[in-house]
């Protein structure tokens, strides 16, 4: 990123609690400028501070081995909107290769169009982008003023299946999918933010098309964690 540090782009919000959050851990605001760019990817305006959220991973290590759920909440930033003609990736899950996300939480207008025309104020938590055509496994409105809650089941011992849990605020996790098949070989590294793409990019996306300026825009965090599902298969639905 161009001259920034983490104090300038993480910041700790006043609002509620999220489902797993209560008075234990504290959740964060992660934003995005004109200067969010990272490593010449001039075409993206992005911040995933995986060093500095509460879950950060090698790539090889066992939070993408044997059965896990992955737990997080996501909150609109009401002083920072995401802009909707853009496509963000808010998490994913990039293979240790770097070839493919085997899973990833979509928003905005996605880039190829949005599945069934959704409404670009979506949240679409999709499958391994290199299958064709990739898979929404669940989609659900980003409602201002509420945690959307997910906890994602994936079955590393196969590398087979994705299942989505949901909540709003702090309404009990329930199963809102099958657990479907999904390619997750690879392990990998979870990454937290905001990755904005541009539009109108032609050839490589990361480096092409046109970003807007005076970028001002934010997403808040609470609730990061991985449950180990490996001996009993428990999934935690609530605290």
């Amino acid at each position: 990123m161009l001259d920034l540090k983490w104090s300038g782009v993480l910041e700790l919000p006043a609002v509620n609690y999220s489902l797993f959050d209560y008075a234990r851990t504290q959740a964060v605001a992660v934003t995005i400028n004109d200067n969010s760019i990272f490593n010449a990817q001039t075409g993206f305006r992005r911040a995933e501070p995986s060093k500095v959220l509460p879950l950060s991973n090698s790539g090889t290590d066992t939070s993408i081995t044997g059965l896990k759920t992955l737990h997080f909440s996501i909150l609109k930033d009401p002083t920072r909107p995401l802009n909707t003609f853009h496509e963000y990736q808010l998490f994913f899950l990039e293979s240790n290769d770097y070839s493919t996300n085997q899973v990833v939480l979509r928003y905005g207008s996605l880039i190829g169009g949005n599945p069934l025309g959704a409404n670009p104020d979506t949240l679409f938590l999709q499958g391994n982008v290199n299958t064709n055509p990739s898979s929404t496994i669940f989609s659900t409105r980003f409602t201002e003023e509420m945690w959307h809650n997910f906890g994602l089941v994936l079955d590393f011992v196969k590398g087979k299946t994705t299942q989505v849990y949901y909540s709003i605020d702090n309404a009990e996790l329930a199963p809102v999918s099958q657990a479907v098949t999904n390619n997750l070989v690879g392990q990998g590294q979870y990454h937290f933010g905001i990755l904005k793409k541009p539009i109108g990019a032609t050839g490589d996306i990361s480096k092409s098309g046109k970003q807007p300026s005076n970028i001002n825009e934010g997403v808040i965090f609470g609730g990061i964690f991985a449950e180990d599902g490996s001996m009993n298969g428990c999934i935690s639905t609530c605290p």
